[in-house]
């Protein structure tokens, strides 16, 4: 049931069954008590409440309890301010008992009206909100008593609050099971017939099991009819637990509940009509309240069995589920795996392999399944040994980031060898692990170096008609500047500038190819430096430049303690001028520039290099794009260059086993950064 319409069918429902439990407690089987010592009405206002929690006529539903309680101990005789003082007494123990239950079990907030109680803490949150609830009474009703009558009774606010705990745990732990179990009946008899919905459940419960039910039913009849009807002497009682134990093992929780609800109001009818094993107390009130606790005992140990269970088979069902997906991945994973046609290993620190993919096998040559790591001929591309220290998985199992690197394999039996580049990952497993994945970049390479070696050429037989572009050139400028006084032709003067600068763009420009060639291929020599004698040395070089002293704005240097590094003296002052040349080329016109040089350990074994500028930026957008090839980010503006540097630096820094990247300075600027290897760290990564 849902909607405004089923909350107040419910409402209508549970105001029925509060009438009949109200009657039931004001009857004066139990003595003529002013309050009965059977009270079901403390459970069936706990469990009302409770279900319509959510519902916006909740307000609506605590009125009709209030009038029930008013209007029904009217009727049996309390006086008015009698009735308005348990009235007030009762509700206020029920909103102590919803308040205590949401806070213990905050679950429930969210939960559907008859859903929510399927853990069994739950139901020891039922029993901790029951006990504070008629905690409340039994503080509060023998307290007014005894100060009404000159007697305040310990046994009678015992017994106040043995009842409404019991009331108040069984009763709404019994509804909110049968209630769950009528709500998916209800909607069974929604979709088909009432017939049909009992025979497709006799069907799924199958012939066993019905039997089974059969026997618990008739056992159960005989047990509590032997021990409440039969026998008054012997104290079977505790026999009666075996049934209740049987139920709540074999059965679903919502049948536990039903069978706990027939069983208790047999012991309960049994032991006020003066019958059972509980009628050997003194006291009518020691009766009923033994009969009392022995229904909240196995209520509570039935429920908790058949919730512990229910839980047990969750928990299973969600193992064997998660189990079935795993299996499910791994598959998928093995089959992505298997059909990759990049290779896939894991190596361990032994340099074994632990497991690898058909296309690893076969770019490594070999015929079956692979074995030690250690045993392939590798090189640097240059054609020097790669030792083993230097193996991908070494490095990466040693904390090193592997990305790119490019191995020469040598296959033993065959003419040529297979040029492989690789990547590898430490795997978070113990023992420590590296996946390996690697590539033929053969053809690739190959390709590559043809047409660095075909640009290399090309630029340096440019060079030479350039240098003759250069020498007349000259020879014509100064022709022009000795020409007498309106001798020389209109514009020939700027015409000459022109052809000087082109050249000069065109001479930039081929230096730069030529520079980005050696930064790829050349063969590099790692050897510690002196990071700060470096910088200033290029820092020193930059500001001696004739056009910043001519233009009266020499940069300002900030040069920080800087570590020193391994790396290739050519290349990293290279790499060091293209950096600090853009820290000073891109500056807004009339400001001066001011660059700063810092490092820090970036993690073991490597120094992080940041060199910060306040010129013009960069464009959004083109942080990562200024690294490629012939990319600038200033087209169009006047500042010239090739938009090589930044690629050739990212050559540099990479072949080095660094990063290179930049972001933008706070207040404006750039600041590029760069990793290289320590200086006291053996050459593990250059390549």
């Amino acid at each position: 049931m849902s909607g405004r319409g089923a909350a107040l069918r419910r409402t209508a429902g549970f105001a029925v069954l509060h009438v009949v439990a109200m009657l039931a407690g004001r009857l004066e089987l139990a003595g003529g008590e002013v309050f009965g010592l059977v009270w079901p009405a403390a459970g069936v206002g706990a469990l009302w409440l409770l279900v319509q929690r959510h519902e916006r006529s909740r307000w609506l539903d605590a009125l009709t309890m209030v009038t029930i309680f008013l209007v029904v101990n009217l009727l049996t005789g309390a006086a008015l301010p009698s009735a308005v003082f348990f009235t007030a007494v009762n509700l206020a123990q029920i909103l102590v008992f919803l308040k205590v239950i949401i806070s213990v079990c905050p679950d429930l907030r969210t939960s559907r009206p008859w859903g929510g109680f399927e853990r069994v803490r739950h139901l020891w949150g039922l029993l901790a909100a029951a006990a504070a609830g008629a905690a409340i009474g039994a503080l509060v009703v023998p307290t007014v008593l005894g100060v009404l009558t000159g007697r305040w009774s310990v046994p009678g606010a015992v017994a106040w609050w043995a009842r409404n705990v019991v009331s108040m745990t069984a009763i709404p732990a019994l509804g909110l099971c049968l209630g769950r179990l009528l709500d998916r009946r209800t909607r069974a008899r929604w979709r088909a017939a009432p017939w049909r919905a009992v025979r497709e459940a006799a069907d799924r419960a199958g012939g066993r099991r019905i039997a089974e039910c059969c026997a618990l039913s008739v056992a159960s009849a005989a047990a509590y009819l032997v021990t409440f009807g039969v026998s008054h002497d012997l104290p079977l009682a505790f026999l009666l637990i075996a049934v209740t134990v049987w139920a709540a093992v074999r059965f679903s929780t919502a049948l536990v509940a039903l069978h706990s609800l027939v069983t208790g109001t047999v012991a309960i009818v049994f032991t006020v009509y003066g019958s059972g094993p509980f009628t050997t107390a003194a006291s009518l009130v020691a009766r009923v309240l033994v009969a009392q606790v022995f229904v909240g005992v196995i209520t509570v140990v039935g429920l908790a069995l058949a919730l512990g269970r229910d839980e047990r088979d969750e928990l299973e069902r969600q193992r064997v589920a998660a189990e079935k997906e795993v299996i499910a991945q791994a598959g998928m994973l093995s089959a992505i795996v298997e059909s990759m046609h990049d290779g896939l290993a894991v190596v361990d620190e032994a340099g074994r392999f632990v497991m690898s993919n058909p296309a690893a096998r076969w770019l490594l040559g070999a015929a079956g399944p692979l074995t030690v790591a250690d045993a392939y001929d590798l090189l640097h591309p240059d054609g020097t040994p790669v030792g083993r220290r230097q193996l991908p998985y070494m490095l990466a199992l040693a904390g090193h980031e592997v990305r790119g690197m490019d191995v020469l394999l040598r296959l033993p039996g065959t003419a040529g060898n297979r040029m492989l580049n690789v990547s590898a990952t430490r795997l978070p497993s113990d023992p420590p692990r590296a996946v390996v994945v690697f590539r033929d970049v053969t053809e690739e390479r190959r390709h590559r170096d043809e047409l660095a070696a075909f640009a290399g050429v090309v630029a340096h037989d440019l060079l030479n008609p350039l240098g003759t572009i250069d020498g007349w050139a000259e020879i014509l400028a100064d022709a022009v500047e000795a020409a007498p006084g309106g001798a020389a032709p209109d514009g020939a003067g700027d015409g000459v500038a022109r052809i000087r600068q082109a050249s000069a763009r065109m001479r930039e420009l081929i230096q730069d190819l030529l520079a980005h060639t050696a930064a790829r291929d050349a063969p590099i020599t790692p050897v510690p430096i002196d990071l700060g004698r470096a910088v200033r040395e290029v820092a020193a070089a930059r500001g001696d430049l004739p056009e910043a002293a001519a233009r009266g704005r020499a940069p300002v240097f900030h040069i920080g303690e800087l570590a020193a590094v391994r790396a290739d003296r050519v290349l990293l002052r290279q790499l060091l001028d293209n950096l600090i040349g853009n820290a000073v080329k891109y500056t807004a016109p009339g400001e001066r520039p001011e660059i700063t040089v810092t490092s820090a350990t970036e993690r073991p074994g490597w120094v992080r290099v940041e060199i910060a500028d306040r010129g013009i930026g960069i464009p959004p957008g083109q942080h990562e794009a200024i690294f490629q090839s012939f990319r600038r980010a200033h087209e169009g503006r006047s500042y010239s260059g090739s938009g090589l540097g930044l690629a050739i630096c990212k050559r540099i820094v990479e072949r080095h086993g660094g990063t290179i990247g930049v972001r933008d300075e706070p207040g404006g600027g750039s600041r590029f950064h760069f990793t290289l290897p320590a200086a006291d760290v053996p050459d593990e990564t250059a390549g």
